[in-house]
């Protein structure tokens, strides 16, 4: 039986051991987060968490069945990480991107997107579109995962994908530098009466709750979907793409 949800397959993003999850991060490998089995006190998970502090990598204390269940066994030892299958970009780098190619920046943030194919979807229809980078927070997000690369159909290796702490914190950053922010949520402005041309940034919001309040709040404008049937949202991955190509018609 084909389950794309069946996360007992061991993917090659999951590290699980002490050793090798030492490594992992010794070596330089990109890594979206580190579970620990709640309690875990020994010497050797002690110095390996220390590593990942340093490094800025998430850590979350998980029940040992969580790390039995996403290893595929009980030899994980209390500790697994998740590698990314490829490095992160950094704001910067999107930004002197655009630069390079003489346009202004077209960026997508998501806020809080869980579900590791939205992620890779936007990322894949992202590349199609010309976006020059997608931005995602450190917590409460997909990752660079396999399961992303895979669902992102090869764009994943094209696309930069910068984190960072604070998607609030980020978008007055943004607007600083003359970009216009534009959320997509409901009871906003038609999304066909809004102009993309400019520099400009997209934010798609979580696959339940939508943008957060307070990030909504930041946007210069709040672009909205016609909806014609009975039910009153879009898949997350499929309003970013009208959304992108219209952004893309525009500029």
């Amino acid at each position: 039986m084909n389950n794309r949800n069946n996360d007992t397959e061991v993917k090659p993003d999951v590290i699980a051991g002490r050793n090798p999850v030492s490594e992992a991060i010794r070596s330089g490998r990109p890594i979206d987060k580190i579970l620990v089995a709640r309690g875990e006190k020994s010497g050797a998970v002690v110095g390996i968490l220390a590593k990942a502090k340093d490094k800025g990598i998430l850590v979350k204390e998980v029940d040992r069945t969580k790390l039995d269940y996403v290893s595929g066994s009980e030899n994980h030892q209390g500790i697994v990480a998740f590698a990314a299958v490829r490095e992160y970009s950094t704001v910067d780098d999107i930004l002197a991107y655009a630069a390079e190619k003489d346009e202004p920046p077209f960026i997508v943030i998501l806020d809080e997107i869980e579900d590791p194919h939205n992620l890779g979807a936007i990322i894949r229809t992202a590349e199609c579109a010309g976006v020059h980078g997608v931005i995602i927070p450190k917590r409460r997000s997909a990752g660079l995962s396999y399961t992303v690369g895979k669902a992102s159909a090869g764009a994943i290796e094209y696309m930069r994908v910068a984190r960072v702490t604070n998607i609030a914190a980020l978008i007055d950053d943004l607007k600083s530098k003359g970009i216009w922010v534009y959320g997509a949520d409901m009871n906003g402005t038609d999304y066909q009466k809004c102009n993309f041309s400019g520099a400009c940034a997209i934010v798609i919001g979580n696959e339940g709750k939508g943008i957060s309040r307070l990030v909504r709040e930041k946007c210069d404008v709040i672009v909205s979907l016609p909806m014609k049937g009975q039910i009153n949202s879009l898949n997350a991955s499929v309003a970013a793409g009208i959304i992108m190509y219209s952004a893309m018609k525009d500029r």
